[in-house]
């Protein structure tokens, strides 16, 4: 696997195009730990700043499908730069406009989360025109995978190491100045300046009349509602237990759980019902998020945050192949698009249903949300367990021949759908 990943980074441009992209997530990465670092730093409540955060999620998913449709129909640079550009503008006026002004502020956030590029996305479809051989396709979406892990375990220190540095308003103005440099080199390289999406049909309903795909986003929901929490109920520990340096290795654990998890998830080839084996993954999440109800001191913490977030990445690695098994015929990229659409919403709405959770209780109480989201997810996969295991769609994803030798999946939307 290293060696295959040296081959990859030796191709021209792939380098780039990856650190490139990682750079430009950077904001899109940690908002959610930046805007709770500044709402609590001037003043404002943990239901304030989970509020905040939680607009910022809810417009970025809105806004992805939007601006993956436009970057399909006018290219990525044309839409790309612009979008970091405008979101990055965004974050600057709230930091500067601070929570007090309620209305202005809200309105900041969402613009912000609204025009948060899709260079996730880009990436991936980028892949197949850099590099020529299927099998080294696909090697690149594993690395694209791990280095993603990497960011968000890094993120959220450097979030932290700023506020501790300069101030919560600095981190957020550093962060987004990053993104857009990070944005700016993918979009002057040569294959993204020449990328052109392929045009394709579809239902006007897509994915969505897939009763298999509709009982994962349900159970994912709460899987996004469990992690969203975290990020909330870990404040008020972290203020008792050594302020923003244990909140940022908090947030961190979680990635390095994944990290883990996932690696070693993907290590292995795994036989047996994916729909049953998911059902166990979930099973494991949830009470892998037990332990942070008992809230020992901040190292046994950070290492119980690690087992937490164990579990997560082959959850969700398991949920692609159930995707890929039910999308129906046509729409395996859309489908995709809504697993990661209603993982960010629930975790939006983790974040702001954990604020008002805190005020009440206390972090005892924020960490309990996790636990009880990841066992309503266990229910739904239960529940629609027969749906899950039985047989799919098989969706198949449209190829263009200019951009796309090997047939590769381009998680990205259809042109020719303009409904």
């Amino acid at each position: 696997m290293a060696a295959g990943y040296l081959e990859i980074l030796r191709a021209r441009h792939a380098t780039r195009l990856l650190v490139g992209t990682l750079v430009g997530r950077l904001p899109n990465a940690t908002a959610a730990i930046a805007i709770v670092l500044f709402v609590r730093a001037e003043g404002g409540s943990y239901s304030l700043a989970g509020a905040f955060a939680a607009v910022y999620g809810v417009a970025n998913a809105v806004g992805q499908p939007v601006l993956g449709r436009l970057v399909d129909l006018h290219g990525q640079p044309r839409v790309q730069l612009p979008a970091a550009i405008a979101s990055a503008l965004a974050m600057a006026a709230f930091a500067f406009i601070g929570p007090d002004r309620l209305a202005a502020a809200c309105v900041a956030v969402a613009v912000a989360g609204l025009f948060t590029p899709p260079l996730e996305g880009g990436l991936r479809a980028l892949w197949p025109s850099v590099l020529r051989k299927e099998g080294q396709v696909h090697t690149a979406y594993a690395m694209d995978a791990v280095a993603q892990e990497v960011m968000f375990t890094l993120g959220p220190l450097l979030v932290t190491v700023c506020t501790s540095l300069w101030s919560a308003r600095a981190a957020l103005l550093v962060l987004n100045v990053i993104g857009v440099l990070g944005a700016l080199s993918v979009v002057v390289s040569r294959p993204s300046r020449a990328w052109r999406s392929a045009p394709r049909e579809a239902h006007w309903l897509g994915a969505l009349r897939s009763p298999g795909l509709l009982a994962l986003l349900g159970a994912f929901l709460f899987v996004g509602i469990a992690l969203g929490s975290i990020t909330v109920a870990s404040v008020p520990y972290a203020d008792d237990h050594g302020g923003d340096v244990v909140y940022g290795w908090l947030m961190a654990a979680i990635g390095l759980g994944a990290l883990v998890g996932g690696t070693v998830y993907g290590a292995r080839q795994w036989t047996g019902e994916p729909a049953r084996r998911l059902q166990v993954l979930v099973a494991l999440l949830a009470v892998c998020y037990l332990p942070l109800l008992l809230m020992p001191g901040a190292v046994a913490m950070v290492l119980l945050t690690v087992v937490a977030g164990v579990f997560l990445a082959p959850a969700i690695a398991c949920a692609f192949v159930l995707v890929d098994h039910h999308a129906p015929r046509g729409t395996v990229t859309e489908a995709f698009s809504w697993l990661v659409t209603t993982f960010t919403v629930g975790a939006s709405v983790g974040t702001g249903v954990a604020g008002p959770v805190v005020e009440a209780g206390g972090a005892l109480w924020g960490f309990a949300v996790p636990g009880v989201a990841g066992g309503v997810s266990l229910l739904v996969l239960l529940a629609t367990g027969r749906v899950l295991a039985a047989p799919g769609g098989r969706g198949v994803v449209a190829a263009s021949s200019e951009n796309d030798p090997n047939r590769a999946v381009e998680p990205r939307f259809s042109t020719g759908d303009r409904a």
